[in-house]
């Protein structure tokens, strides 16, 4: 598999040659080009990784070559090469926008460590371009981002019951984005211009968070010197964001039914009845059917409630969305911190790719912005992740490098690692792939076959 295309651009046959020779001996795609007006035809057609210019050349220089390939593509990395006497002239190329240069006669060593270093570099920026493209044009609705089966098919229900007036459940582990789907819903709903409130359960004791949901009345009790509007008011026209419901007392579940009911309310200490029009979105990390079974949640609220549900998969079953969520939040913090950190090393996000991540999402953002503030080049790599990523195994161990890894190599691994997280159960490790149980039996015989997994083992 072909480690990069390089585009080697010199009038001299011999150095032209010989330069094709070594770079294709180390794994490289080569290309040639005896000047710069033909390099400039060649860069169009073949899309190179690299392209490495003698600096003196008859027509164009390597300086207006330079120029030339920047207007085609700002992000293409230029080594010049060119002789001690023009040294001078290789410093003003760097300033210009080159990626380094050598000199001649060229030294193997030097030319295999630079052009390494930048091709890897080249590839990083064309995934980061890559990945930008995806999350622009198919993979991002508001701030949700995912390209995972799992994802694609809750925007589609988002899309889909946004525009209606219908109460939703959102449902998930803690930091899985809850929040963010209840804001997409408000987004593309008919009340996109009406507020949208919200306000966790749990941080309120009962007193407090009726007051917080209906209001209260002046002298209603201790403390309450004035007149006090609550969230279902201040939400009118627009939606109600209730976090962690699964957590509210049995008396404040017993008023948020009846408003559901009525769309009516009185304030704490009140006796006005008020009307308002909200639509409410309602989110929980709790099993709710098993605290009903509990009696600890009440069967007829969690129906009233639960009209449309959408169930957030945590983010170890959708470990195919990690690359979009980084480079997601290495942008976002790049921006927030001024920095130019263009993309990721792959030893470090192979760690990230392999970590079960307990915190979900908001775990992961935590992450990627402690590694874009430690970053003091264009790369986050394993060096600025936090010390538990140190106590994984090796990348080498972990499975085939992005990239640096054919599709069925990839294919195979991914099946692999959702067994093993399925405990061999294929139906559930068919769904978190995306495919069907008869898609994943034909792969497991076609690995056994081909003697690359024990198919005993995922029965």
């Amino acid at each position: 598999m072909s480690r990069g295309r390089i585009l080697v651009v010199d009038d001299e046959k011999n150095a032209r040659q010989g330069l094709e020779e070594i770079l294709s001996e180390d794994g490289y795609e080569v290309a040639t080009a005896i000047d710069g007006h033909r390099a400039i035809e060649q860069a169009r057609e073949i899309c190179p990784d690299l392209v490495l210019t003698d600096l003196k050349m008859p027509g164009m220089d390597g300086l207006e070559l330079l120029s030339r390939i920047k207007g085609i593509d700002q992000d293409l990395p230029v080594i010049m090469i060119t002789a001690f006497g023009t040294v001078k002239t290789a410093v003003q190329a760097l300033k210009q926008g080159a990626e380094d240069y050598l000199t001649k006669p060229v030294d193997v060593e030097e030319l295999e460590i630079i052009v390494k270093k930048a091709i890897e570099r080249s590839q990083l920026l064309s995934e980061a371009r890559a990945l930008r493209e995806r999350l622009r044009e198919k993979y991002r609705f508001e701030n949700v981002v995912g390209a995972s089966p799992q994802m694609q098919e809750i925007l589609q229900t988002v899309e889909q019951v946004a525009p209606s007036s219908a109460t939703v459940l959102v449902l998930g582990e803690t930091g899985t984005g809850k929040e963010l789907i209840a804001e997409a819903i408000h987004q593309h709903s008919t009340r996109a211009s009406g507020p949208f409130v919200k306000l966790n359960c749990t941080t309120l004791s009962e007193n407090l968070l009726e007051s917080e949901l209906f209001g209260h009345e002046k002298g209603s009790f201790t403390g309450a010197s004035n007149r006090r509007i609550g969230k279902f008011e201040v939400a009118s026209g627009g939606t109600l964001f209730l976090d962690e419901i699964g957590d509210i007392s049995p008396s404040t579940q017993v008023k948020l039914l009846r408003f559901l009911q009525e769309q009516k309310f009185e304030r704490v200490g009140g006796n006005e009845v008020i009307e308002v029009d909200v639509r409410l979105v309602a989110a929980t990390n709790r099993d709710l059917e098993k605290a009903i079974a509990e009696g600890k949640f009440r069967q007829d609220l969690f129906y009233r409630l639960n009209v449309i549900s959408v169930r957030l998969p945590p983010l170890r079953e959708r470990v195919s969305d990690i690359p979009l969520l980084v480079h997601h939040f290495m942008q976002k913090y790049s921006e927030k911190n001024r920095k130019k950190v263009l993309g990721i090393e792959p030893e470090a996000m192979q760690l990230l790719a392999s970590y079960g991540w307990p915190g979900n999402i908001r775990e992961l953002e935590n992450v990627i912005e402690r590694a874009v503030v430690l970053c003091q080049g264009e790369t986050v790599g394993p060096r600025h992740l936090p010390t538990m990523f140190s106590k994984i195994e090796s990348p080498a161990e972990l499975g085939p490098l992005i990239p640096g890894s054919n599709m069925r190599e990839i294919e195979r691994y991914a099946i692999q690692k959702t067994l093993e997280h399925t405990g061999g159960n294929r139906t559930q490790a068919a769904r978190i792939l995306g495919i069907s149980v008869r898609k994943l039996q034909y792969k497991l015989k076609e690995y056994s076959n081909a003697r690359l997994v024990d198919e005993s083992k995922s029965a």
